[in-house]
């Protein structure tokens, strides 16, 4: 019991532990009392937010409060201030300490690394926080800087918070606690979809509402992140994909090429399993999150693919970012530079590493390319025929795989050598060998793919089917869901790949 209260570096709180929906359905059972009162309901998930943040994270929780307590008094400020000067300093200052903490944490080792090998120094990066948490006996490493759960997500909506309110599409909340609230609210915090302030913060004041409808799309959008999450990303994962990502010399070019296949489908299957893990928690509690993936592979470019994937998050860059910088309000070749760097910093977002700049910049350089594309070409190739259309998904997809490679390689040597085993060694005689040798791990593959690909209204079609069963027959499919991916679930824990970020 007293385990319930104590952070485990080892086994951080998850939604595919048991542990988690042991305590979810504790907060159901308290919720049924308190839900009709709004104060009530929301102190209540705002203690647990923070009791779930720290199993997730331990004493860099204390982060999470140091910014909520910025960020609610700066918007409180920049609210009251009719000073249009003061209002953008103050602006800047929440963006400069949220974006501060975030680098330090982030970027830290990566700039001191890059400022040693230029100038020849021997610099070094110093966990303070650590040392200041030493004081008060916490057991945190001092020789290295961790990168706390999920601070890349809610620093983008404390962000948005202060933003929003200069620019006059927010008022403030009504307390700090509702400010706590809706920066640590637990179903998106660690993971995302990134959630706009101007989105939830009306909703922490409106009252309870679940329609029988909205309670069946939300138990079968869980499910359904825990069959992508388990039964797909985690299998796929550890039986194949980190093999060959870890050792690519050792495969062939065709197990190197099936590798950044289901790479592609593994990250796709556990972020937006997660995603739909949180929109339908939040939706149980009443709380409505954005969309954050609409099968993304089935672009047919790259704008599209990124009006698709990470949705929360390419808004965001888009509203927060290349809006601000002038979008495309300054010309041709200022809207391609702005695109370029937009998305470079998206990359760069993801972790300080070359390998994400690099991948950031590939995408920001097809997205200026398929502006340009389309400002002179848009209308023709809008009508264009069917195999147009297919081979404009076919190169769309392949460029996204390829970009994955850099995303998913521990270091560019790992993602030259499986590109050079790809072109030199793909060893078409031994295809046959392997695919006998992985078909369990390849038919997870074909199926998870056939599941995306599969038209959108056979999904709607399917969800609308579970929402109208009995509840007796609902209870009866989660509880043979549950038997199935307990015996799918690996032994170790793993971890959404997004948690890193």
């Amino acid at each position: 019991m007293v385990d319930w209260f104590i952070y485990s570096e080892n086994e951080p709180l998850l939604f595919t532990q048991s542990f988690f929906w042991v305590l979810f359905g504790f907060v159901i059972l308290f919720y049924q009392r308190l839900y009709k009162h709004i104060n009530a309901r929301n102190l209540f998930l705002c203690i647990f937010s923070l009791y779930f943040y720290y199993l997730s994270s331990g004493f860099y929780f204390l982060l999470l409060l140091f910014s909520t307590f910025v960020d609610y008094h700066i918007g409180n400020r920049v609210f009251e201030s009719d000073n249009q000067k003061e209002r953008k300093w103050l602006v800047a200052l929440s963006v400069v300490i949220n974006l501060g903490l975030l680098g330090y944490f982030k970027y830290a080792y990566f700039i001191v690394s890059a400022v040693n090998d230029f100038f020849g120094t021997s610099f070094e990066a110093t966990n303070y926080v650590a040392s200041f948490m030493h004081l008060f006996n916490a057991d945190v490493e001092i020789g290295k800087i961790i990168l706390p759960v999920g601070i890349s997500f809610y620093t983008f909506q404390t962000i948005s918070y202060t933003v929003d309110i200069y620019r006059r599409k927010l008022e403030p909340v009504k307390s700090i606690w509702d400010f706590a609230f809706f920066v640590s609210f637990f179903p998106q915090l660690v993971a995302g979809p990134i959630v706009r302030a101007s989105d939830f913060v009306p909703q922490i004041y409106q009252k309870y509402r679940l329609t029988n409808d909205e309670f069946g799309k939300a138990i079968f959008m869980i499910m359904g992140g825990l069959v992508k999450k388990i039964f797909i990303s985690d299998y796929i994962s550890i039986n194949f994909v980190d093999r060959v990502f870890t050792s690519p010399e050792a495969y062939t070019g065709f197990e190197n090429l099936m590798a950044t296949y289901g790479y592609g489908l593994q990250i796709y299957c556990d972020f937006s399993g997660y995603t739909d893990i949180a929109i339908g928690i939040a939706l149980l509690l009443g709380f409505r999150l954005p969309l954050n993936f609409n099968s993304p592979y089935k672009s047919q470019n790259i704008t599209d693919f990124w009006r698709r994937w990470h949705i929360s998050l390419s808004s965001w860059l888009r509203d927060y970012l290349y809006i601000s910088m002038g979008g495309n309000r300054k010309g041709r070749i200022r809207t391609y530079l702005h695109l370029a760097i937009t998305m470079l910093l998206g990359g760069l977002w993801h972790g300080a590493h070359w390998r994400f700049i690099i991948w950031g910049a590939l995408h920001g350089v097809a997205l200026a390319i398929h502006k340009m594309w389309m400002e002179m070409f848009g209308k023709s190739s809008q009508r264009q025929n069917g195999v147009y259309r297919f081979f404009a998904w076919l190169f769309t997809f392949h460029f996204v795989m390829f970009c994955w490679i850099f995303f998913r390689a521990d270091n560019l040597e790992v993602v030259w050598t499986m590109l050079d085993q790809i072109v030199f060694a793909f060893d078409f005689a031994s295809i046959t060998d392997v695919i006998v040798g992985y078909h369990k791990v390849f038919l997870v593959i074909l199926i998870g793919y056939i599941l995306h690909f599969r038209p959108t209204s056979w999904k709607e079609k399917l969800e609308k089917n579970f929402i109208y069963l009995p509840d007796i027959s609902k209870a009866f499919i989660i509880l043979l869901l549950i038997i199935f991916l307990f015996q799918s679930k690996s032994s170790e824990i793993q971890p959404f790949i997004y948690f890193q970020f």
